[in-house]
């Protein structure tokens, strides 16, 4: 011990961080153990976190009662780390939440409100029923759903009422750690109730995306007479069809196909889009040719270009008009995994691979105008990252003034960033300020703010964690929390499994999201080897923050 307070004094910022770096290293080495394919994971930071907090109690007898850790660092980095996880998480789902939410968002937020009413309920019961005071049950509601904003709420409301709120923090911390393996257990244990596949319900889920048709290319020689000598802008079926002409071959000659091209029978033309439109296009223009014209000797260049240009963000290529200036037919647009149309409707976002087919010269100015910058791509836009931020936080501080409800309810510094992230990232760029991060600064900042924030609440909770167990009420209270946590999850989980039959990913974030629990979020993603559980936690996440705290007030409010 001595060695310790030699090189740090009592109390010190550089103490605190070398500890949280201890705990995030056990915790994560902890995590990393696994028995017959079961482990921890990122929980196994909140149990490090505990064991060190009761290492650091001895160092403070042995300091004589001064303070080891800087508790005021402690806490932003707990907030900090809490932060960056749901900010990064709205980052990535953000583009697909509106999608998602319109095709099963109401059903998913109706099991999540299930879940959060069944909870209140055990509550309420544990509280006439075993004789456990409110203000101890709502602590440990709130440690058995792993929601630090709803202890705020209550305790905030506990002191406007004039009643003790010590009871509080002890049953959050006997209910947390359970908090997150319930809700780990209550996954695995729908997997085997209901005989799963993980293969088959990716598979499925995958199928179930509503994803653009796919692009084809098809060669299409005309015989259609009554298109001689037309532009190829007043061929009908092509105008606003998402169906581009790169290409037209007239007199064994290759050329750039432009709007004001005249057909004449005979010539073949290079036409790109969704299958159904070129088909109808087909009907209209004559029929296929065998001849594939992008095989054919020309100086007509194809060229995949980045799109890292702030000035093009938001239009579409109908608005840059790059086939009329420079001669550039764009034939797709690449985003992510989805192949797009460059139809009217196709905004260029940053990150978005364009497909261009022109001369040369023509195809070299489009990339300079587009921006084609992979270093750009790779990185990560800072400052909007920290503007959107500063925005989450001051939207989660607003407070909202429900009725029958004296203390006003906030989203707190989880909701408010997770609803900023998802409405920035979905809105792609505002001026210069653009919200995209590279997948692997998404997951490393990710990665680090649930890793601080588990160490600090195992931290902050060994303390009353341990008086609590040593006592005769401590397994009796771990008991509590438990029915806390698994009879609302057993219960929505059986209802979306056998009633509206839940493909097994999105039940995964469902539970994750309805319990506001990132760690099984985490669990849930590195299981399934998938995103889509992301995207239902984001789905159901703002609802239940909302209930979640207005919940925790009422309780007190009503029956404490």
């Amino acid at each position: 011990m001595s060695v310790v307070f030699q090189l740090f004094e009592p109390g010190s910022v550089g103490l605190t961080v070398v500890v949280i770096s201890l705990i995030a290293a056990a915790g994560l080495s902890l995590g990393s153990i696994r028995y017959k394919g079961l482990g921890l994971g990122i929980g196994g930071v909140l149990f490090a976190g505990l064991f060190f907090g009761a290492l650091v109690h001895q160092l403070q007898r042995a300091a004589g009662g001064k303070e080891v850790i800087h508790h005021e660092v402690l806490h932003f980095a707990r907030e900090f780390g809490l932060i960056l996880f749901v900010y990064t998480i709205g980052i990535q789902v953000g583009p697909g939440f509106l999608a998602s939410f319109k095709k099963e968002g109401f059903r998913l937020n109706m099991l999540a409100a299930l879940i959060v009413l069944v909870g209140a309920l055990v509550t309420v019961g544990l509280h006439y029923v075993a004789g456990v005071r409110m203000q101890d049950a709502v602590g440990l509601l709130s440690g058995a759903v792993t929601n630090t904003p709803s202890m705020g709420a209550a305790e905030q409301a506990l002191k406007n009422k004039g009643v003790n709120a010590t009871g509080l923090g002890a049953g959050y911390a006997i209910a947390y750690p359970f908090g997150i393996m319930g809700i780990i257990l209550t996954m695995i244990g729908v997997r085997y109730a209901f005989r799963i596949s993980l293969a088959k319900e990716t598979e499925q889920f995958e199928k179930d995306q509503a994803k653009p048709a796919k692009l084809s290319t098809i060669s299409l020689k005309v015989t259609n007479a009554n298109l001689h000598g037309l532009p190829l802008r007043d061929i009908p079926s092509f105008a606003d069809s998402g169906v581009v002409i790169s290409r037209v071959m007239h007199q064994d000659r290759l050329h750039v196909a432009r709007p004001d091209t005249l057909v004449q029978t005979g010539d073949v033309l290079l036409a790109v889009g969704p299958r159904e439109k070129l088909d109808q296009l087909q009907l209209v223009v004559g029929s296929r040719a065998d001849v594939d014209l992008t095989a054919m000797p020309s100086n007509i260049t194809p060229r995949r270009i980045i799109v890292t240009q702030n000035g093009v963000l938001g239009k579409t290529v109908e608005d840059l008009d790059l086939r009329r200036r420079l001669g550039v037919n764009v034939t797709r647009i690449r985003r992510g995994e989805v192949e797009l149309a460059p139809s009217p409707h196709v905004h260029l976002q940053f990150g978005d691979i364009v497909m261009t087919v022109g001369e040369p010269d023509g195809v070299n100015r489009a990339a300079a105008e587009l921006g084609d910058s992979p270093k750009k791509l790779n990185h990560p836009q800072v400052i909007p990252m920290f503007v959107g931020i500063a925005l989450g936080v001051i939207l989660g501080s607003i407070p909202f003034y429900v009725p029958g409800i004296p203390a006003p309810v906030k989203l707190g510094l989880a909701g408010g960033p997770l609803i900023v992230a998802i409405i920035l990232s979905r809105l792609g760029h505002f001026g210069p300020l653009v919200w995209y991060l590279p997948q692997s600064s998404n997951f490393i900042l990710r990665e680090v703010g649930i890793v601080m924030f588990l160490a600090c609440v195992g931290l902050m909770s060994a303390d009353k964690f341990f008086g609590v167990m040593a006592s005769g009420q401590g397994l009796v209270w771990m008991g509590y929390g438990a029915l806390i946590t698994l009879i609302p999850l057993m219960v929505a989980a059986t209802i979306g499994r056998m009633v509206f039959k839940i493909n097994y990913l999105t039940l995964c974030g469902l539970l994750a999201g309805s319990m506001t629990d990132p760690p099984a979020l985490q669990f849930a993603g590195a299981v399934t080897n998938s995103d889509a559980p992301s995207i239902s936690y984001a789905t159901v996440y703002p609802l239940t923050m909302l209930l979640r705290v207005v919940t925790a007030q009422m309780l007190v409010l009503l029956f404490a």
